[in-house]
């Protein structure tokens, strides 16, 4: 949790006149992009996912089933068209127009002498608008990093409920306006992704974790509130379009 907490507290906005050129990204480059603040850091699915999601809808909601009707059906885009980024044990779909910011290896880290570690990279995948007023982002964590357990966690169920795991992935001054458990079929079974969807400081979150072989995945986009409503499909979608693999 604290660790967690560190990251959302200390990402910086990046700098879009150091993009890497090498990424099917186009934009100019003397385009000149305003600071702005970040404090949440933020699964591909094939057309296939996406028609599952909408035939499948195995959601759960945070509130207790007793006092919350059935959960509305998630709009989501159809982003089979959109470039898939391919990470370290994971993949994730970024909106069009959105160019890379992911932090670049540390390829000196292995000639480290008296077997120093090398410092774990903040951002598995950080990709950002033109404007850079919009951001999605994949970090990963070990499990018993943020939740105390001698085993190797394969499902996010592990780290609790939906409502017991918020309290690990949301902010505590953040007011949650969606929570879900979206399942997923596999060749061994159903695998388990939380969805929460949350505001804190004038900005909306849509964030989803999934857990695989011992590491937690946390992928989630975020926008200024003024415009979460123009932009809530495309960035909610580029969320949960995170696979762990």
């Amino acid at each position: 949790m604290a660790i967690l907490l560190h990251c959302l507290r200390s990402l910086h906005p990046p700098n879009l006149k150091h993009h890497n050129p090498n990424r099917p990204k186009t934009l100019s480059a003397s385009l000149e992009v305003p600071t702005f603040r970040r404090d949440v850091v933020l699964r591909t699915a094939s057309l296939c996912f996406v028609s599952f999601v909408f035939q499948n809808p195995l959601l759960e909601s945070l509130a207790e089933p007793s006092k919350s009707p059935k959960p509305a059906r998630l709009a989501i885009a159809n982003t089979n068209s959109w470039f898939q980024y391919f990470g370290d044990g994971f993949s994730i779909r970024i909106p069009p127009q959105f160019v890379d910011f992911t932090e670049p290896e540390d390829y000196s880290a292995g000639l480290s002498l008296y077997g120093d570690k090398a410092k774990p990279k903040t951002f598995a995948a950080r990709f950002a608008s033109p404007d850079g007023s919009e951001v999605v982002s994949v970090v990963i964590r070990p499990s018993n990093s943020l939740k105390i357990t001698f085993l190797e966690a394969k499902d996010i169920s592990e780290l609790g409920s939906l409502k017991e795991a918020a309290r690990i992935f949301v902010p505590g001054a953040a007011t949650i306006y969606s929570a879900r458990t979206i399942k997923v079929k596999e060749d061994e079974g159903f695998r388990n992704y939380y969805l929460y969807e949350f505001g804190r400081d004038e900005e909306r979150i849509a964030l989803v974790a999934a857990v695989n072989r011992g590491r937690v995945f946390i992928a989630g986009a975020a926008a200024p509130e003024s415009k979460w409503k123009e932009d809530e499909l495309k960035l909610r979608s580029a969320a949960i379009s995170l696979t762990v693999q």
